[in-house]
């Protein structure tokens, strides 16, 4: 098609070769159920219970048996024309107590029609709250309480499913979602009272109970993970339209579980470092952790791995593995690991290899060990066996090192031995035979002081003492932008002939200020787009550029009537741990937005599972930042290798939702880099994004759409990024501190008055538009 046409003329031209539309198409579906069977975690399988076998008589419990949580709510829903229930992933492959079954879809069906009412008639009296803090208080509050909860089983019902099935399923669900918090209360992070008398119930009826946890985040494992009453645990993540036949496939042992946990799981929610401080002020949050976050806590800091119920990278299979032969080498600043791994079980399987890697500690206080890099094998036949490869830069081992202990804002590698682990979870690595050794120490990068903290009080140390650091005020810094020379062509020339007849220069002098001024902000929807365009402009021929929200699929309303696919959540594919099946996920993710005539994709969102109460966890991939910029990555070259741009998000530090517009990110420069960047710069290194996405919060004192340090210190300069950045949706914060920061669009409109009076002023130059505008239109001319 000629460059442009589909955002230009909105063409109804499906992409599937034989004429027929791939959106939501069985391709598609078929690739959604493959990968939420691939990231499902099997924590516990006591005896072999599972797989059940064909055709056993199995009941089922809890009313997320028939009324499976595809997703997140927010942007991270999806309309989709049917999700597939528990119910439905057994029906054809076990016999199922019916009844039970009828049961809870009548209560379901009830319950949805209060809840319906419920938020037509009172939840807009919670939004016409005035009081920022008590309203974004009382939304959770609203969205907790309003949905469907567990009830008691009646006893005659429940003594029919003993006497038919000595196999009970229990399904545990939980909704979270953009804007509102979870709560380490009962009903949320801890089983219900409902809940706990479900379980209870169940167990002393039946010979074998199986638990599935339909969930977006991490909870509470501690009821089962030691009960020999309960045999098996399936966490089935939240799965996407086909969640309930990928958890079929696996009780049923039609599809072996490989996932890996991408998270901790510790036996209280206080033993997580984050929990005392996460909601200790509506104002701000101190990382006080510092780069402890996850494992990186639990295993380093005394007396803390107790803790740990089910380690990070950590997930069962119904077959076993060996690895043998680890060898490893050093070349040109990269480390070449490689192992053995052999299915030594009776059933195929495939099985991931992580290498971690752990520092001495010297000077600079670090964790016991860190994750540097992973693959996964190919489906394995029992006896077979595959060589693996894992490579990862020199660079991962380097600490940042910002107070200057030894060489400040410089990553280093101090003198010692950084010895390599290799295993299948953080908790079950074996010492490698090579090491990499520095005789003396050793900059490897040499940086500028960015985005350093002036209210962040101390942070944690290796020995499980504080450090305080010292404090100041925060203040705003931008550099000029460099002007341009360059001369308007003599007659108007538009956006395509840029490269052509005219240099991008050229194009951008025919602007007038005024336009200049507009084409920062973006512009009304066309088509299917229901989260407006960047900006366009007619009398230059650039067409304005549809967006849609991400990141569990194409996100359309439903009065479209065109249903998408809806993708498992980024936990779960973080779980695969197979980099290549998430970016075939991109792939056919970036058709169905070409196909729809839509330009870019608000997603991946990669922030850092910090907490485990953050309301949009779900959409993020790990508290590891290696394992989320890989899966971002991957995410980014599928999508964009059908000239779909993506736009990674939210940088950064977007780690809780509660005041998330106002909240101010207190953190070290180091763990600001080491943890919150580390998987933004992976992704923009080996993936190239069209598009990055600022964050709603502060960072030190500083929103990130008005950092300089941020947007063009670190992100442009050190890193090389060639997109383009906007803002998240409807904040206005300040314009012209975002546009001399290097925030080049504003969403979802501008403020184009405030910019011209800024011009007018001299606070703003038209150089420094013109080059958020170069950079704007530089994406463009990527797109089809």
């Amino acid at each position: 098609m000629k460059k442009f046409a589909r955002i230009q003329c909105q063409p109804c031209k499906p992409l599937g070769e034989d004429g027929r539309c791939v959106t939501g198409g069985l391709e598609h579906i078929a690739l959604s159920r493959k990968a939420a069977g691939e990231g499902m975690v099997l924590l516990k399988n006591h005896n072999g219970v599972l797989p059940l076998a064909k055709g056993s008589k199995v009941a089922l419990f809890g009313h997320g048996s028939v009324n499976y949580v595809k997703g997140g709510l927010g942007s991270g829903d999806v309309y989709c024309a049917y999700t597939r229930n528990i119910c439905d992933g057994l029906r054809e492959k076990a016999q199922l107590f019916e009844p039970l079954e009828q049961f809870y879809k009548t209560y379901v069906e009830n319950r949805k029609k209060e809840l319906a009412k419920i938020w037509e008639t009172e939840f807009p009296k919670v939004v016409a709250i005035k009081d920022g803090i008590e309203q974004e208080t009382e939304i959770g509050k609203f969205h907790r309480k309003h949905v469907v909860k567990e009830i008691p089983v009646p006893k005659e019902l429940m003594e029919q499913a003993a006497a038919f099935a000595d196999t009970a399923v229990v399904v545990i669900t939980r909704h979270s979602g953009e804007g509102w918090e979870r709560v380490p209360e009962k009903g949320d992070y801890y089983l219900s009272d409902q809940e706990m008398e479900l379980v209870q119930t169940v167990k002393a009826r039946f010979a074998k109970c199986v638990i599935v946890m339909n969930v977006g985040g991490v909870v509470d494992t501690t009821w089962f993970a030691n009960d020999p009453d309960i045999q098996g645990v399936l966490l089935s993540w939240q799965g996407g339209m086909e969640g309930g036949n990928a958890v079929g496939d696996i009780l049923m042992g039609d599809v072996n579980p490989s996932g890996k946990l991408t998270d901790t799981f510790a036996d209280s929610f206080d033993a997580y470092p984050s929990s005392a401080g996460f909601n200790q002020s509506p104002d701000y949050v101190n990382y006080e952790e510092d780069i402890f976050v996850g494992y990186r806590y639990f295993d380093t800091i005394p007396d803390q791995k107790d803790h740990v119920i089910y380690p990070f990278g950590y997930g069962l299979s119904y077959t076993s593995f060996q690895l043998s032969e680890p060898v490893a080498w050093e070349e040109e600043e990269t480390v070449t690991v490689q192992v053995t791994v052999t299915n030594t079980g009776e059933v195929a399987g495939k099985e991931v290899v992580q290498v971690y890697v752990g520092a001495p500690q010297g000077l600079l206080s670090k964790p016991q060990k860190g994750l540097c890099g992973f693959a996964k094998t190919k489906l394995l036949q029992p006896g077979e066996a595959q060589r693996v490869t894992v490579t990862f830069p020199v660079y991962y081992m380097a600490s940042f090192d910002d107070m200057g202990v030894i060489q400040k804002s410089a990553y280093v590698l101090e003198k010692g031995v950084y010895q390599l682990h290799i295993g299948t979870s953080c908790a079950t690595t074996t010492v490698m035979d090579w090491a990499h050794v520095e005789d003396t120490d050793r900059v490897i990068e040499q940086l500028t002081a960015r985005c350093v903290p002036v209210a962040l009080p101390r942070r944690l140390l290796a020995d499980g003492s504080y450090q305080a650091l010292p404090q100041g005020q925060a203040q705003h810094h931008f550099e000029p932008s460099a002007g341009s020379e360059a001369l308007p062509p003599e007659s108007v020339t538009g956006l395509s002939q840029v490269g052509e007849t005219i240099t991008m220069e050229q194009f951008v002098a025919q602007f007038t200020d005024e336009e200049l001024c507009v084409f920062m902000g973006g512009s009304d929807c066309t088509g299917v787009c229901n989260t407006a365009c960047f900006a366009g402009l007619k009398r230059l021929d650039i067409p304005g550029v549809p967006t849609a929200d991400g990141p569990a699929g194409l996100r359309l309303s439903e009065d479209c009537e065109i249903p998408t696919t809806a993708w498992p959540c980024a936990t779960l594919l973080a779980c695969t741990w197979n980099t290549p099946l998430v970016e075939e996920v991109g792939v056919d993710g970036g058709k169905e937005l070409k196909e729809n005539n839509l330009a870019i994709w608000l997603t991946p969102a990669l922030n850092i599972h910090r907490n485990p109460l953050c309301g949009r966890n779900f959409e993020y991939y790990s508290e590891d930042p290696v394992v989320s910029g890989k899966m971002a990555a991957a995410m980014v070259r599928g999508m964009q290798s059908q000239n779909i741009g993506c736009s990674a998000k939210h940088f950064a530090c977007n780690n809780k939702e509660f005041r998330r517009t106002h909240s101010d990110s207190r953190v070290s420069e180091r763990a600001l880099r080491e943890i919150y960047l580390r998987g933004f710069e992976i992704c923009v290194k080996e993936a190239d994004p069209w598009s990055i996405m600022s964050s709603y919060n502060l960072i030190n004192g500083i929103h990130t759409s008005e950092s300089y340090d941020l947007l063009t210190g670190i992100l442009r300069e050190e890193w090389g990024f060639r997109g383009m950045v906007t803002t998240d949706w409807c904040q206005k914060y300040n314009p012209v501190y975002e546009v001399k920061a290097g925030n080049d669009m504003k969403m979802p409109v501008g403020y184009p008055d405030d910019l011209m009076a800024a011009m007018k002023n001299g606070e703003l130059t038209r150089a420094d538009l013109e080059a958020c505008a170069k950079r704007i239109l530089n994406v463009y001319l990527r797109l089809d």
